[in-house]
């Protein structure tokens, strides 16, 4: 988009083109979103499974296809070390050497680091401890139960695939987002995205905050176009247990409020299906998408564990899919609030004129962070750079 404006720019990447879809995830992931849902400003899929749900292999390729077809001016292998301000505009220092530019944009996105809880501290030193980020398939754990902390789309899909493995496999579960595969004979993100849920704009969203804090829904992409959620889990084999609260004395201690959670986020998918079920009233033809659907609740277990004796030996690792943060440590800049995060309106980086953000969660619409939902996103904010960059002088 910025050559469309004919703007001189280039494309600073650490490693290869999709570097972290390379390097940074399981082997058997695969995209939550069908193949259709993975286009590009000016890009599309077009392969025979448009229903499908790409591997990362095949994640790499469309990436890297996009690059080669926009003819985008990247460099890689190009470490950025800081971003500090100067006269005029702004100096990125590379490991390969020093661009002054008068405008940056930060697209590094949300899941830079793994976001591990303090209480990993208190684990005892003889039980392995993996993240999302070293995880890569089950045969590398340890022989022995797998305690699984976080039950968001990796949490469950991880806890999944390690049960498949024969290793006895804890789930503890917190504040979490369920959502049925499919829907009424159509994926339910065809729905997220016609019914226009997931084009609602930051500024029209009530608690954006809390929106942006969100876990991924519980969600797998497969073959089979199967749900993955806690009741298939425990049909599985799989245990369930409440929130890790704290490891004291080698125990770990979790919530006893499973049934509330469960309530509601059971409460919360309904009314989202309510929502696709209002606008399919009014907008999908009957020949399109079946009859209205309503799903069994997730069932407690009657009486949830609320403490595991980690020195017992039952647990020999644990998988900590307790979310990412971005890296901003080397962003020199007065923009950040006291957490670590990015401070901006829409991608609009406060106190920074000319710095921009793309891909953190709900930055512009609640489809920030898919891959359809950045060429959205990049408009607004190309629009506005373009804006600046005219009432500025060098």
């Amino acid at each position: 988009m910025l050559t469309e404006h004919a703007i001189d720019h280039v494309v600073l990447e650490r490693g290869d083109v999709a570097n972290s879809w390379r390097h940074e995830r399981w082997d058997s992931l695969r995209l939550l979103t069908p193949n259709w849902q993975s286009r590009l400003p000016g890009y599309a899929y077009n392969g025979a499974d448009p229903d499908g749900f790409m591997t990362m292999p095949e994640v790499v390729a469309h990436i890297a296809g996009f690059a080669a077809a926009s003819s985008a001016p990247v460099r890689t292998h190009t470490t950025v070390i800081s971003v500090r301000q100067i006269d005029g505009g702004y100096c990125v220092a590379t490991d390969s050497g020093e661009i002054r530019c008068r405008s940056v944009v930060l697209a590094s996105g949300a899941a830079n680091i793994p976001r591990v809880p303090q209480v990993r501290q208190a684990v005892p030193q003889h039980i392995e401890c993996f993240t999302a980020f070293d995880y890569r398939n089950a045969e590398r754990l340890p022989p022995g139960g797998v305690l699984v902390v976080g039950a968001s789309a990796t949490g469950v899909q991880l806890a999944d695939e390690i049960q498949r493995s024969g290793r006895p496999v804890t789930l503890s579960v917190g504040e979490h987002v369920r959502l049925p595969r499919n829907y009424r004979g159509r994926d339910v993100l065809w729905w997220m995205e016609t019914s226009g849920v997931w084009s609602q704009r930051y500024d029209e969203i009530d608690d954006l905050e809390r929106a942006r804090r969100l876990p991924s829904p519980q969600l797998v992409g497969t073959p089979e176009h199967a749900t993955l959620d806690l009741n298939v889990l425990r049909a599985a084999g799989v245990e369930i247990v409440g929130r890790l609260g704290a490891v004291r004395d080698g125990r770990a201690l979790f919530s006893g409020g499973l049934a509330n959670q469960f309530a509601l986020a059971d409460l919360k998918m309904s009314r989202l299906l309510d929502t696709f079920d209002a606008w399919g009233c009014n907008n999908a033809p009957h020949a399109e998408v079946g009859p209205a659907e309503r799903f069994e609740p997730t069932h407690a277990p009657a009486s949830p564990r609320l403490t595991l004796d980690l020195r017992s030996g039952e647990i020999r690792s644990i998988v900590w899919a307790t979310g990412f943060r971005p890296d901003y440590r080397w962003l020199e800049l007065p923009v950040l609030d006291r957490t670590g995060e990015l401070r901006h309106d829409g991608g609009l980086v406060a106190g920074a004129p000319g710095v921009y953000a793309m891909g953190l969660p709900v930055l512009r619409r609640r489809k920030s962070t898919f891959i359809l939902g950045a060429e959205d996103d990049a408009r607004d904010v190309v629009g506005h750079l373009v804006r600046h960059l005219a009432q500025t002088t060098v």
